[in-house]
């Protein structure tokens, strides 16, 4: 990092570590070799000699300041327990981890205990299993069903409230799409992640019960039926191609105006667009909006389970204060946590960590292949939100009943489910991660931040 005077200059949030060695001042700092990858490099020089030379208590006394005002928020030397799966995605975890992440975190002193994980299903099992005082984080070293586990392992626990309150993931991402990585850190890319997490802090995030059948399990990103989950599940056999191997399954669907019947019922809990965006720019202008303690997630003894189900489970009967509607011919149900689904795909442009609501996308199949294609480019130029044909709504919980079809995808967080009915409800601040500014990166629906009180009688 050096400027147009030859004088090299690290920015705070990029200073690792400062300490003085035999008299002389080291920096550890992260520098962006290229647009891709952050390495580790190290600063050595000597203090200048003479009467107004600095002494080695003056000296460290400077190095433990800038230390402190570089992490500012963030703690020190985090104490992480990292799951590293070597098969998410297209492979190439444990080369990931030990060559662009590791050595950020050694220069960080952090805490390591490290896990190469070998089959499905071990994160959870591993996570319920966790000592929870141990550690600040669970770091998943993988794609997005990784986190998924780690949260519903730790969901499994007795006092899984506790827990969920008491321990950050945080995500290296290796797999396809790295949606968590891509919202809670601005990247994909494992060195920049790695970053995040050093100097990120922790932050509140909601997190959703789905029952299904007699089971309850969490979901942390993302729950869909019809084109996403057909183009995510259905193409397994093209996970070499990475995250392009979604978009070709898209594509595949659209052409065919691929419709899937079902009946859904939802809690709204603000259904108008320009609503929603009063919505994001008022929980946006209060970053502390609703953020639960740990003692108000806990209980007096500290020792709770899961919150009670405030609309009990797919089983029950309906509350009469739902809207049932049934559809036809709807192409995409998409309800999101967060707004990347992976990069460039930020379908969820009104997403927040913690405002205690999901949001639905419904997107009808049967538009024609340009007007359905032409829609699925608006999501990476930002003007999905506002396209007339996508309806969105901020919920707090829904069910939904598939229809006409013995055999289909639900996706969970990207993992495949029984084609059933199922029911989803939010918690709001239950889950903690670490992000890197408190917030998720994306940057809202637009024009958000102009919205009026005009703009929303006239919606």
């Amino acid at each position: 990092m050096v400027d147009s005077s030859g004088k090299r200059q690290v920015p705070l949030y990029n200073i690792i570590w400062i300490e003085t060695v035999n008299g002389s001042l080291v920096i550890d700092y992260a520098a962006q070799s290229s647009k891709t990858c952050i390495k580790l490099e190290k600063w050595t020089f000597a203090p200048a000699k003479g009467k107004a030379s600095p002494s080695s208590a003056q000296a460290g006394e400077f190095a433990a300041r800038v230390l402190e005002q570089a992490y500012g928020d963030a703690q020190i030397r985090k104490r992480a327990y990292v799951l590293i799966n070597p098969h998410a995605g297209p492979g190439g975890a444990l080369r990931k981890w030990s060559i662009e992440v590791k050595p950020l975190f050694d220069a960080a002193r952090m805490e390591l205990d490290v896990v190469t994980l070998k089959r499905g299903g071990e994160a959870t099992n591993l996570a319920e299993q966790v000592d929870i005082d141990k550690y600040d984080t669970i770091v998943a070293c993988s794609g997005d069903g990784t986190a998924h586990e780690i949260f519903n392992g730790l969901a499994k626990r007795p006092d899984a409230a506790r827990a969920l309150a008491k321990i950050a993931v945080s995500h290296i991402p290796c797999g396809s799409g790295n949606a968590m990585s891509c919202n809670l850190y601005g990247s994909n890319r494992p060195s920049f992640a790695a970053l995040a997490i050093i100097k990120g802090i922790t932050t509140s995030l909601d997190l959703v019960s789905i029952t299904q059948g007699n089971s309850r399990f969490l979901s942390f990103l993302s729950q869909s039926l019809g084109i996403v989950a057909e183009s995510d599940l259905g193409t397994e056999h093209l996970r070499w191609m990475g995250g392009s191997r979604f978009e070709v399954g898209v594509l595949m669907r659209i052409f065919r105006r691929r419709c899937y019947p079902c009946d859904v019922a939802v809690k709204v809990e603000v259904g108008d667009k320009s609503d929603i965006k009063a919505h994001y720019k008022r929980h946006t202008n209060d970053a502390r909006a609703k953020q639960p303690s740990l003692d108000a997630t806990t209980g007096q003894n500290g020792r709770m389970g899961l919150p009670q189900l405030k609309y009990g489970t797919v089983q029950d009967q309906l509350p009469e204060d739902w809207e049932l509607v049934q559809y036809d011919k709807i192409g995409n149900f998409y309800c999101g946590n967060m707004a990347y689904m992976a990069p460039d795909a930020n379908f969820f442009s009104a997403a927040m960590a913690s405002d205690g609501c999901m949001d639905l996308v419904t997107v009808n199949g049967d538009l024609s292949p340009i007007t359905a294609t032409k829609l699925l480019y608006s999501v990476e130029s930002g003007k999905f939100f506002d396209n007339t044909h996508v309806k969105y709504k901020k919920i707090s919980a829904y069910r939904i009943i598939p229809k006409n079809q013995k055999d289909g995808f639900i996706s969970i967080d990207g993992e495949r489910i029984p084609f059933e009915p199922f029911q989803a409800e939010i918690h709001q601040g239950l889950g903690r991660v670490i992000s890197k500014r408190g917030t998720f990166e994306a940057a809202g629906p637009r024009n958000w931040d102009k919205v009026t009180l005009a703009d929303r009688m006239n919606a």
